[in-house]
């Protein structure tokens, strides 16, 4: 039975100390940033989660991939107290950037500082394990999983929790089963992309579905919109808390998800802004815009459209990456001039695309590309060039 007293948890997306606040996360300066303003709206909540999308470690050791390997000094974890976390999540598609010395100095860092993770382990038993968090007879479960990319965990190997769509599922009814409510932290909404692709409505969907009665999407670095499905409420996309790198539109916003849990579930939004050298407190447009969003993917169809329309101003990004073979164009995979300059779609044709399709499309030859993939940049065996 629950009590009638509610219980409150902040809910913070991408929070990555930057060469630019270095110093103020080492003094533990709060307000350098997060200004005081956001605080006041933060700091009295029974729960605060971070993600934390950032090896915390003081020997470099990059690991093969595209994108940017980002680490912050130990030292800052003074910063990261100064924020009062309860947990800290680790699932996301940079807990690996310093491979697994730098993924196991976060551990140390973390536990030496009395501060709970969750989202990231030794192998993918230990990374799959959820959290649960009681106050006032309420119990919460939070399940922290990940997007595929270049940190997932392996049965030995250490590294992310994915989103498995056969094991996932039972890991949210599972932890159903024992708690009040379940929150799954999601890092899976497309950089950049307003709105749940058809495959991250159906996952979120499916989530709340086994249980959940919270999700929230992560990764996405803009704010998005949200759903009302069943009893539960998705969030897809809850933009950047603290991450002091691009200064695109995108990155200029983000919003706090509080969750109110008591005899029901509710959820406010705060609007954030960057200031400074992290956040501050933004203005109502924010949420006014992530309203109006959220109102457009009720009609039926737009979601496939929108999706469609923006999958087709991204085809010629993505074949300036795969028709390169020395690396050129991944140095900035966003910013590809070919993708800009050259109609690429026009060199393939029709019957090369289609089979390209059906590599990426069909279960058994994606698989199959991917364990190769996967067993040759693992190994060594590649170009170095």
């Amino acid at each position: 039975m629950k009590n009638e007293t509610a219980v409150s948890m902040i809910i913070c997306g991408d929070t990555v100390p930057m060469q630019s606040n270095f110093k103020e996360f080492a003094n533990g300066e709060r307000k350098c940033y997060v200004s005081d303003a956001l605080w006041d709206k933060m700091k009295d909540a029974d729960f605060r989660f971070y993600n934390l999308e950032v090896p915390l470690c003081d020997e470099l050791r990059p690991i093969l991939k595209c994108g940017p390997a980002l680490s912050a000094p130990t030292s800052t974890i003074a910063g990261i107290n100064a924020l009062k976390p309860s947990l800290i999540g680790l699932a996301n598609n940079h807990t690996l950037d310093q491979d697994k010395e730098g993924l196991f100095s976060t551990f140390d860092v973390l536990r030496d500082n009395g501060i709970p993770f969750i989202g990231a382990g030794k192998n993918l038993d230990e990374a799959s394990k959820p959290f649960i968090f009681e106050k006032n007879g309420i119990k919460i479960g939070i399940y922290n999983c990940t997007e595929h990319e270049f940190t997932i965990a392996e049965e030995d190997k250490p590294g992310a929790n994915p989103f498995d769509v056969f094991d996932s599922p039972d890991h949210i009814r599972e932890l159903k089963e024992v708690c009040d409510y379940v929150v799954v932290i999601y890092h899976g909404c497309k950089e950049h992309y307003r709105y749940p692709s058809p495959k991250v409505q159906k996952a979120c969907r499916k989530m709340v579905d086994c249980g959940a009665d919270l999700v929230v999407g992560q990764h996405s670095h803009c704010v998005g919109c949200e759903e009302h499905y069943k009893e539960g409420v998705i969030v897809y996309g809850q933009g950047n808390f603290i991450f002091d790198l691009w200064g695109n539109e995108f990155w200029k916003t983000g919003i706090v998800v509080k969750a109110n849990f008591g005899e029901k579930m509710e959820i406010e939004y705060i609007p954030i802004c960057r200031e400074n050298k992290g956040s501050g407190l933004g203005d109502k447009d924010i949420i006014d815009g992530f309203m109006k969003r959220s109102e457009q993917i009720k009609q039926p169809g737009f979601i496939n459209a929108e999706y469609e329309k923006y999958a087709l101003s991204m085809i010629d990004e993505y074949l300036a990456m795969l028709s390169s073979n020395d690396g050129s164009e991944f140095s900035d995979a966003r910013n590809a001039e070919r993708a800009k300059t050259e109609n690429l779609r026009a060199n393939y044709h029709p019957t090369v695309l289609a089979a390209l399709e059906n590599l990426f499309r069909c279960e058994a030859h994606n698989e199959l590309i991917q364990a190769a993939l996967h067993s040759i940049t693992q190994s060594g065996q590649h170009h170095e060039g």
